[in-house]
């Protein structure tokens, strides 16, 4: 998606796209995505695009994003390693874990890379 330029996030319900980011911003996809998804467990995946210009739009999270998720069904955060931006940091990953949201962070594999051995 971010090939597209579309936006920074998606939001996956088993192997299915229900949402995903426009110019609305993360915190309406979430909202949206809830409302599609009404008996919750979708995951967000939130990452920089290819050529994402780090200076000025960095993917972030926080208390905020937790806080959504739990409030509109998501189960779990996949982040990008080394390249989103976590907002208070230690609270964060407290909120997610008082709220059972589950955050893991992974770096992307380039899609010429896949299948490689």
């Amino acid at each position: 998606m971010g090939r597209l330029d579309v936006g920074q996030a998606v939001a996956v319900f088993l192997k299915d796209i229900i949402a995903v980011e426009a110019i609305e911003g993360t915190d309406k996809m979430i909202e949206r995505a809830g409302s599609l998804c009404k008996k919750g467990g979708w995951v967000l995946v939130k990452t920089a695009k290819p050529n994402q210009d780090m200076r000025f739009d960095v993917p972030t999270i926080g208390p905020n994003t937790i806080e959504k998720l739990a409030k509109h069904g998501g189960s779990a955060l996949v982040i990008e390693a080394g390249k989103t931006l976590v907002l208070e940091r230690e609270k964060t990953f407290q909120l997610a874990e008082q709220l059972g949201i589950v955050v893991i962070g992974r770096p992307v594999i380039p899609t010429d890379l896949r299948g490689v051995s």
